[in-house]
């Protein structure tokens, strides 16, 4: 029974092994830009960081045992040469995976921000644990009102062009209205429908340089945690009236299709094919 009851248990989306939020309860301490260490096996289970000849570039967000979703500015080369990884710890690492297929949006146009998205697709299955475990996927009509607080989670620089981490980094963030975003003083009209400003106004705290690609997630009344948006672009690191800047999660819906069903249908994405370049985004 127990091991039926645990392998269900598995099977569901969202699920934290330590429910509560370091830096929701410890606002004031200085990691990510203003966040603090999750070093803790399990906190965060959906989180992985993707790595170019072993160097982390960018966070991903694990959606399933096979496949993770990612900045589409990330990726300049082939598949060949990126590898994720998963745990708190950049090393030594849980588990680690070689990727076999990059897929970017095929809208993306760098050094443009609008559609920033990508799936990866690992060459072999991981098996859900209560330490690396998916995140749940927002249904296309599920609305995440602003102003609401969201955890981002990375391994990101903490402070603009600062030192990395080795211990994965979170930090609590507010949902901002595209209407806030797009006034003269904050981003001046830049927010599309695609993207989705989180932070705060006075600055402080922030995603930043290698957060690229990394989940941003808030829990819903059953505290099943699920991807509102995927750390895209910002102007530096936690200055005021510049919050972090997000692909909204709502925006991939196409995820769940391209994941169950395996059509890399042109209307949506287009297979990675040619290097592009990495713009100083984050």
């Amino acid at each position: 029974f127990l091991s039926c009851l645990s392998t269900f248990l598995m099977s569901i989306c969202g699920l934290r092994q330590n429910r509560s939020v370091k830096s929701m309860a410890q606002s004031s301490s200085l990691r990510i830009v203003g966040g603090l260490s999750s070093a803790e096996t399990g906190d965060w289970p959906w989180q992985a960081s993707l790595q170019y000849n072993n160097i982390h570039r960018c966070g991903a967000t694990l959606i399933s045992n096979t496949w993770l979703v990612s900045a589409a500015h990330c990726f300049r080369d082939h598949p060949q040469k990126w590898t994720a990884t998963f745990g708190a710890l950049l090393k030594p690492p849980s588990l680690k995976r070689s990727v076999k297929t990059i897929i970017i949006h095929e809208k993306y146009r760098y050094p443009e921000h609008d559609y920033d998205i990508a799936l990866v697709q690992l060459s072999k299955r991981v098996e859900f644990t209560s330490s690396i475990h998916r995140v749940c996927l927002p249904e296309p009509s599920q609305t995440f009102p602003y102003n609401i607080y969201a955890v981002i989670t990375g391994w990101g620089a903490l402070t603009n062009d600062g030192p990395t981490p080795n211990a994965l980094q979170e930090a609590t963030v507010k949902l901002i209205d595209s209407n806030t975003c797009n006034r003269k003083e904050v981003y001046d009209g830049d927010i599309t429908p695609r993207m989705l400003c989180a932070g705060y106004l006075e600055g402080g705290v922030d995603a930043c340089q290698g957060d690229s690609g990394g989940p941003l997630v808030t829990p819903d009344s059953r505290l099943m945690w699920y991807l509102v948006g995927i750390v895209s672009w910002g102007d530096e690191c936690a200055k005021p009236n510049k919050p972090g800047v997000y692909t909204r999660e709502i925006f991939c819906g196409f995820c769940e299709v391209q994941v169950t069903s395996k059509c890399y249908s042109g209307s949506a994405l287009s297979q990675y094919s040619a290097a592009t370049s990495v713009p100083t985004a984050f």
